[in-house]
């Protein structure tokens, strides 16, 4: 459980890190999120990647190993993502 947890906080480390490098980039596409992110100079959406992060602590806490899988998904989705913003390919 603990190894869980310190593998789902280092995912966390790293997919605040290109959430973070992401709006700061810049990128065109920024201008087109949902209104929800945009207050705060996109920083809002910094909020639900938090609480997404605790989230899947806590499952992983409570024994949901299928979480640990579905936050680890969801990080390398965020980093793809990032990769693809970065080198100019989206």
């Amino acid at each position: 459980m603990i190894i869980g947890l310190l593998v789902i906080f280092c995912l966390g480390v790293l997919n605040f890190a290109a959430h973070k490098a992401v709006l700061e980039s810049g990128h065109p596409m920024l201008g087109q999120v949902p209104w929800l992110f945009q207050p705060l100079g996109g920083r809002l959406s910094l909020i639900v990647e938090f609480v997404m992060l605790l989230g899947a602590m806590i499952m992983v806490v409570s024994g949901s190993f299928g979480w640990a899988m579905l936050y680890l998904v969801y990080s390398l989705m965020n980093g793809l993502a990032a990769w693809l913003i970065f080198s100019g390919r989206v």
